[in-house]
This record gives C-alpha cells, structure tokens and sequence, in this order.
C-alpha cells in the first residue's frame, strides 16, 4: 500500500487528502510512532491516543495563523510529524535533535515550551486577549488539554477567567482519556465520568463556557464536524473527546498501569525494554519506604498523579489507606501534606524535582513557617537527560538553601539512601531528599568521618573536595588524579547538604583550597552555602551547573559538558591553583 506521510510536509498537504484516505493515515501514524518511539524512547502511550483529534485539528485550523497551543507538551509527537518534522524523530531526545515536546527553535507551528501541565489554558487565554486588543483578529485560538491536567489549580483560574469572558473565544479540545499517568482522580474526574455515561448539564456551562460532546475522539468526521461548529461559535467553548490511551498498539492497551505513558529503548514486537533492568535510585526508595511504613504508622505518602514514576505505587498497594494521590496539583500536596503533618502524622511527598517549583511558596509559608514534619523526596533532581530544559530537576538547591529550618539531604548511593531517609522522618521539621534519574551504582563506604560528615578519602589537606551526593563518585576520580600529581586531597560528603553543619564547618578548617560540587546551580545551591561558612581568606571553588536552560541529551553528555566528570573535575581544579600558589 502506498505510504501517505511522505508527501505530508505541511498542514495544507493535510487539508488536500480526501477524507476516505484519513483512517489510513492514522493507522501509518500510529505504526511511525511505534518504530520511531521504541528506538529512542519517548511519550508513547499518550500520542497514540490523540491521533485522530490531531488529523482534525489541522484539517479545520490553519495553523500556525490559528494558533494550537498543546498542555503536557509530551502529547504533540503527532502534530510534530504533520507540521514537516518527520525526519526528525531519528534524533527524538537526542543531544541537538527533535525535542520531545514542542518548540518555538522548531517551528512556527509551536507557538510555547510546553511540558508542565495545566498551563496551556491560561497561555490561550492571554494570546486570545492580545489579539482582541490588536484589532479583533479572527484567526482561533485553541487549547488541547488532557483530563488529567484539569486536577491542576492553574487549568482552573484559566477556565474561571474564560467563563466570563463571552467576547474571547478560545476553543478548549478535551482529550479525555481519564488518565494522566495513573488513572485522574478527584471530582472533576468523577464529574467527566458521568458526563460519559449520560450527558448533562456540565460544570464548564455553569462557569460560562459553551460546550460540546461528548464526541468520539477517534473519528476524524465527528471531530472535524464539531471543531468547525466551535468555530463558528466565536465564544470560549470546551469540546469534549473520549479517547483510549495507547490505541492501536497491543503492548499498550493491555499496560494496565500507564498504557505505555513513557518507555525506555524497547523492542517494538513486545513492547519490552531491550536492556536489562537495574536497580535505580526511584526503586531504592521505594523499597526503603514501605520498609519504614512497617514500623510507622504514622507515615503517609502522596503523590502528585505519579505514583509509579515517584516509587510510591508499591507503598500504595500495601497501605492504601495511608496513600493520597491528588492528581497533578503539587501545590495542594505540599498544603495538603502541611494539613496532615499538623494532625500528628509525617507526610512524605514524593514529586519530580523540576515539579516542586510549582510549590515553593507552599513550602515556605504552609509547610516551612509552621515548622512541620514534612519529608520531600525530590527523584529526577540535577540533570534528567533527554526531557529537556523543563524536566532538569536543577533548581531545588537553589530554591531550599533560601528556606528557614529546612533541612537536605543527598544520598551517595543507596545505602546512604535508607539511612537518610530514616533520619529525615524521623525529624520534627521539614526535610527534603534528592536522587538523580540513573542507577543508583555501588555502594560507596566511608573511609572515616568527622561527626556526621563522612570522609571518603584522604591523601592530604591541600585541596577539599565537598560531595553532594551522586558527585561523590566523580569526585573520588578527581582526587585520585590529583593525589598522583602530588597534591594532598581529602573527599568528604556531608551527607545533609543544607544547612552547613557544624561538623562540616570544622571539617573545611585546615584545607587551602575547597571545592564544592554539585548537580545544581553552582552559584546559588549548597555549594554557596559553604562558601559563606568558610573563613575569611579561604579559597573557594564551586563547580556545578550553570545557571541556563540545559538543553536535552543523556545525563552523562550533559554532565560532561558541565564539567562534572572526574576529568573535569581535575581539571578546573588544577585551572584554580594555577592562579594563585599553594
């Protein structure tokens, strides 16, 4: 059978197929997707469930003059390859390749960075006002959103504002597949249920929106039939589609967990990853916290949509009663977790590093100012690799050293992992615990300690090297190179990076030179907070990451680029004492 997308490089090539030819072509979409995806990993699941409203969308809108803005960037594999960029996806992730989600670098058909969800309706919103002020310009403006993202508070104060807001009419495509990872919770997901069942009077009508559907989100006539009908409203409308997650691939309907929401390299006959499992950071928490459920009865867990990615399904199954998951809402987790912490019990919340930015002031004036016993548990944090700028968890250092009473931790290999977490719960303040996406690696033992600082290694005073946590490992590589050139190095982890204890403060006296790295902002995380601590006329080096949007690629390419390799450790090293004698 001849193949279709070759000859699609633009939404117009699209737009001129007659409409019996499109049920192929997104059969061709899907098989694309499941070859290209499964080579370098990726957002499967959900793209295979939004093909047919894709097709749709740019059938009756003319982008990029109508401007499509998609929530959850993950989602737009399929507008990508409709938008000229089929090529691409040989690079899909890959250090200078296809982003995995929209870019403005890209295409004018990308009109933001999306990745974080809720966000897309307020982006509408403000484009739609721009274009009333500029002269009442016809041209749409349309929104793609998923139920999931609907459990976030930012999705609402956008649908509030559109509701009253008759003259802008911004379309709002629904793509209700009742997921996010996890199944959506909550009662708006209870309320898009009914409406499935039976349709009725919707909450989006009762805060001023019109709308329409519910309507099959795999037929591209039924769809293309209610978009226009949208447009012809010129008011905010929410357009409802019922959608399967993962459609038209076997291995990803019958993923009962998450439909194949994101997948590593796999073999795309089985849907199974071709390289071996290993132990990550993420599986060891999750087996270190259900151990402490055990004990403590007091412990709770919650989760922002995101049990399996966080490592809390597991504690979920065996205490489900003790397990919250309060869809993607992290700044209702953190005053939710505040709420339960001030009720005697010890809320651990485990969110993606980059995420918890969404709650800074949450933990600052909810959490941090009652002084409560909340434990974060960061995972992705410091360089993530092919997600990109938005999903680097870089920022958490930065943002916690500024927090009064809180307390970090960042675990060198998994042992030290179970033994901090112990710590961190059993706390009566707020903590935090940080851990990179990778495996967790060898355990690495102390050589000796001073108080509560472990000393890793030892050759002389000459040169301290502080570790944060999975630098450690890079960090040992650097000393033995420069312990063979001669110089006396001392490698030590502080286990609690933030604030800088007194054992530390004693461990930095005596050394001419200390350097300290870290997998966050060299200039304003830990690492700064040392510098402070250390006495006047001492020399400090802090080695880190920059502060700038780290673009996409492996963890190990984007770490060595940063100079946070043993090598590169070495060697600024080397480039610091070279500007002044020991």
């Amino acid at each position: 059978m001849k193949t279709l997308l070759p000859y699609l490089s633009t939404p117009d090539d699209l737009r001129s197929l007659p409409a019996e030819l499109l049920p192929g072509l997104a059969r061709e979409i899907r098989d694309f997707l499941i070859d290209k995806v499964s080579a370098r990993g990726g957002h499967l699941g959900s793209n295979l469930g939004i093909v047919e409203i894709t097709i749709a969308l740019h059938r009756v809108f003319r982008s990029p003059d109508d401007v499509i803005v998609f929530d959850t960037g993950h989602q737009a594999y399929v507008h990508k390859i409709l938008t000229g960029r089929l090529d691409g996806f040989d690079t899909l992730r890959c250090r200078g390749g296809l982003s995995g989600y929209p870019s403005r670098e890209e295409s004018p058909h990308d009109h933001l960075a999306s990745s974080h969800a809720s966000t897309a309706l307020a982006y509408a919103d403000g484009m739609a006002k721009a274009r009333r002020i500029a002269g009442g310009d016809a041209r749409a403006v349309v929104a793609v959103v998923g139920d999931g993202a609907l459990t976030g508070g930012v999705a609402w104060e956008a649908l509030n504002n559109l509701g009253a807001a008759r003259h802008r009419p911004v379309i709002v495509v629904l793509n209700d597949n009742g997921r996010s990872y996890a199944p959506t919770v909550g009662g708006c997901a209870d309320h898009l249920g009914r409406l499935r069942a039976a349709p009725g009077v919707t909450v989006f009508e009762n805060l001023g929106l019109r709308y329409l559907g519910p309507v099959d989100g795999h037929d591209i006539e039924a769809l293309e039939q209610v978009m226009r009908t949208a447009l012809e409203l010129r008011a905010p409308v929410v357009i409802h589609c019922l959608t399967r997650k993962g459609l038209g691939y076997e291995p990803a309907e019958q993923d009962l967990d998450e439909h194949l929401h994101a997948i590593p390299v796999t073999d795309p006959a089985t849907g199974r990853p071709l390289s071996p499992r290993t132990t990550t950071w993420t599986h060891a928490f999750a087996h270190h916290l259900c151990a402490l459920g055990e004990r403590r009865a007091d412990l709770v867990a919650i989760t922002a949509a995101m049990p399996g990615p966080t490592g809390l399904a597991e504690f979920g199954r065996r205490f489900p009663e003790r397990m919250f998951d309060v869809g993607i809402a992290e700044q209702h987790a953190l005053a939710s977790a505040a709420g339960l912490a001030m009720s005697g019990l010890h809320p651990v919340v485990a969110v993606y590093a980059t995420f918890l930015n969404r709650a800074i002031d949450q933990v600052l004036m909810d959490v941090a100012l009652h002084r409560l016993p909340v434990t974060l548990v960061l995972d992705r944090a410091g360089i993530t690799g092919p997600d990109g700028p938005s999903h680097h968890g870089m920022w958490d250092l930065a943002a916690l050293a500024m927090v009064p009473g809180m307390r970090v931790a960042a675990p060198r290999d998994a042992v030290r992992l179970s033994e901090l977490l112990e710590e961190a719960v059993e706390h009566d303040g707020p903590t935090a615990l940080r851990f990179p996406k990778a495996a967790a690696g060898a355990e690495i033992p102390p050589a000796g300690s001073v108080g509560d600082v472990d000393v890793l290694s030892s050759t002389g005073q000459d040169v301290l090297l502080v570790a944060v946590g999975p630098m450690a490992e890079p960090c040992l590589g650097a000393a033995a190179m420069l312990s063979a050139a001669g110089l006396g190095v001392t490698v030590v982890d502080p286990r609690w990076v933030i604030p800088v204890s007194a054992d530390l403060r004693k461990a930095l006296c005596g050394s001419r030179l200390v350097v300290t790295v870290e997998d966050g902002i060299a200039a304003s995380g830990a690492g700064a907070l040392v510098r402070q601590a250390c006495a006047p006329g001492q020399h400090v080096l802090n080695l880190g990451l920059p502060c700038e949007f780290i673009g996409q690629g492996s963890r190990s390419e984007l770490l060595a680029e940063a100079g946070l390799t043993g090598q590169g450790i070495a060697y600024a090293i080397r480039k610091e004492l070279n500007r002044w004698p020991l």
